[in-house]
């Protein structure tokens, strides 16, 4: 699905480099070429303030203590995502509040949001699905409306521009109270193990944030918040950024493979190809399509056999997960994202993908239609 063998292959000399100027310094934990990362990055996505972290889950979990949401709160958020997005919220004896999704781009909806809002509800959690914006305009004006505080996860879509109504321009992560990233592997800006981020425009959220992730001291050795032990390394840090200074053409590369996929699957009456947000470019974490009247498990196991690879992203809502069960739904209340968990599938998509794997990947799908 991610030939990171040959992207490697192609920045080895700036990413080696970066590396053995880690070993020499020996500043592993912390230390300059972090700090040197988080204002490289917060400079690339035009924010105040750029706060690194262990993973994209801790990301998320440090911005919900940060704005000091206490047990039982409820934050809504999409059924149609990865499962950190509530786990967090479950860890912190938050209140997850789950909605449906728009069936065209899967993100999360203004609609379903409001119709979700209690007296109890405190944060919104919007998702940037697949590597384009939720619409935080419409978002932003009902966690106004309503004093509720936003979380961006935006471990997906990281370089993504959402358009204002003026036609103004904000990336992804920055329009809420806190944006959220990870930068595991496979992500579009992916370090060489684990690694996350925490965006904000407030200093006041940045000096608490940057303080929880070191178990929650600001001076060293005195601790104001409770806090958790979660950190870069400086060798993720190197890595991350050399290949910021790639982030745009890498999604210039995406956007190649994407449109050639839209052009081969074009109007083919078993494939729905992923609808494009006019209020957002998009990135293509993942190039994500609908199957109809089609055997999903059957096209897998063929394209497998052809040596092409096909993932499901995501085969069990949130809703319906064993582990997240709750009396307050049940199979049916989720209408939409209970047909995208059986309908959608994935294409291999990433930044080295050439004409001739695309057409052989293409062909291939076309096939299993036609044998």
């Amino acid at each position: 699905m991610v030939d990171l063998k040959s992207q490697y292959n192609n920045i080895k000399e700036e990413v080696d480099k970066g590396i053995q100027a880690v070993i020499d310094s020996t500043a592993f934990v912390k230390g300059k070429v972090v700090k040197d990362f988080e204002d490289n990055l917060a400079k690339y996505l035009q924010v105040k303030h750029v706060i690194s972290c262990g993973n994209g889950t801790d990301a998320l979990q440090v911005a919900m203590m940060a704005l000091g949401l206490k047990p039982g709160d409820e934050v809504i958020t999409t059924s149609f995502t990865f499962i950190a997005t509530a786990e967090v919220i479950a860890l912190l004896g938050l209140t997850p509040v789950l909605v449906d999704c728009d069936p065209e781009t899967y993100n999360i909806t203004p609609e379903a949001i409001r119709k979700a809002i209690t007296p109890k509800t405190k944060a919104i959690v919007p998702v940037h699905i697949f590597g384009q914006s939720a619409p935080m305009e419409e978002i932003m004006a009902i966690a106004k409306e309503n004093n509720l505080a936003i979380i961006e996860d935006n471990a997906q879509a990281i370089g993504a521009d959402y358009i204002m109504n003026d036609g103004s321009k904000c990336k992804t992560g920055t329009m809420g109270d806190i944006g959220c990233t990870s930068f595991f592997p496979s992500k579009n800006l992916g370090a060489f193990g684990d690694g996350g981020a925490v965006f904000t425009n407030s200093n006041e959220l940045a000096d608490k944030l940057r303080a929880i992730v070191n178990h929650g001291m600001k001076v060293r050795y005195y601790h104001d918040y409770v806090g958790v032990n979660s950190r870069l390394d400086g060798i993720q840090a190197a890595i991350l950024d050399v290949k910021l200074r790639h982030l745009d053409e890498y999604a210039a590369a995406r956007n190649y493979a994407a449109n050639y996929y839209d052009k081969a699957f074009a109007n083919h009456k078993h494939i729905i190809t992923p609808a494009r947000y006019d209020k957002s470019s998009h990135v293509f974490h993942q190039y994500t399509m609908k199957l109809i009247d089609a055997d999903r498990d059957e096209l897998k196991n063929f394209l497998n056999s052809k040596g092409v690879p096909m993932m499901v992203y995501y085969p069990v809502p949130l809703h319906l997960q064993s582990a997240y069960k709750d009396d307050r739904y049940s199979e049916g209340d989720f209408p939409i994202t209970e047909c995208l968990s059986k309908s959608v599938f994935s294409l291999p998509m990433h930044t080295e993908m050439n004409e001739e794997q695309l057409k052989y990947i293409t062909d291939s799908v076309l096939e299993f239609f036609n044998k």
